[in-house]
């Protein structure tokens, strides 16, 4: 079911590839204006790529989200090329996998700065325009370690638990202007970020008597999904359009878990 965002600013962070791209396809399919940011120059590659499916009006920027002045001129771009911030999807990401012994404190830190304080800097900037507007929806990309913390991941599982906590707090906040803010939860999704997770995964994981070869630490932990697959960007973009839309006005301070079941709350 395809949703009318016609008209309506969409802002997506983490958009150059994953699910953050799968979201921008699905609200440039809705007819919405949107900004697809990424620290990584891709993005521009993956608008254009866009740009020539769907006509729809896209502003890519290349944007650091740990940086409070870079996320500050982000807001105003959106804003003074489109009118309005309606939408802000706080999806960029990352991650690093290693023993608790040798992690070091710059890759902790590294990971708390992306996932959480960019978040937070994000849902801040936009917040500002959408309160004058009385109106608007801020969506964040937590992930199942938000909701139970994995094996050789302490950084990334209290950096996703920390999404769920600024959507809860801002989400009572905020609520007097009318807008919502909600989390979603993703499980394994095919995406180059789990190409990475079941690489290294894999190779700490792997002993003598077991050795794990590319797809196949994925392919075991998919065994263990109800849905008995992966899931794909398109699912999760399909979740966000709907928190995004009129239908979910009056869901807010909510985290969704996407996972074909594989943590159920």
């Amino acid at each position: 079911m395809h949703r009318d965002f016609s008209g309506k600013t969409v802002v997506v962070t983490g958009a150059c590839r994953g699910i953050g791209a799968g979201i921008a396809e699905r609200f440039a399919q809705d007819g919405a204006n949107l900004v697809m940011v990424s620290n990584a120059d891709r993005v521009h590659e993956t608008a254009e790529k866009l740009r020539s499916l769907y006509p729809a009006d896209i502003l890519s920027l290349q944007v650091d989200v740990t940086d409070e002045n870079q996320v500050k001129d982000l807001y105003k771009q959106a804003a003074t090329r489109f009118g309005t911030i309606d939408v802000s999807i706080q999806n960029a990401g990352v991650i690093t996998i290693d023993y608790y012994d040798r992690m070091p404190k710059e890759d902790f830190e590294k990971i708390l700065a992306v996932n959480t304080t960019g978040v937070w800097l994000c849902c801040r900037e936009a917040a500002k325009y959408m309160v004058k507007q009385n109106n608007g929806s801020l969506i964040n990309t937590s992930s199942g370690q938000g909701r139970q913390g994995f094996i050789y991941t302490p950084h990334y599982a209290a950096s996703k638990m920390g999404v769920i906590g600024i959507t809860q707090s801002l989400a009572h906040e905020l609520a007097p202007w009318n807008i919502t803010v909600n989390a979603f939860c993703p499980g394994i999704i095919e995406s180059e970020m789990w190409d990475y997770n079941d690489r290294v995964w894999g190779e700490i994981l792997s002993s003598d008597k077991k050795h794990y070869g590319k797809g196949e630490l994925m392919a075991e932990w998919v065994e263990g999904i109800p849905m008995k697959r992966a899931g794909k960007p398109q699912d999760v973009a399909g979740l966000v359009a709907f928190l995004a839309s009129d239908d979910a006005r009056y869901l807010t301070g909510q985290t969704i878990n996407i996972d074909g079941g594989l943590i159920m709350s």
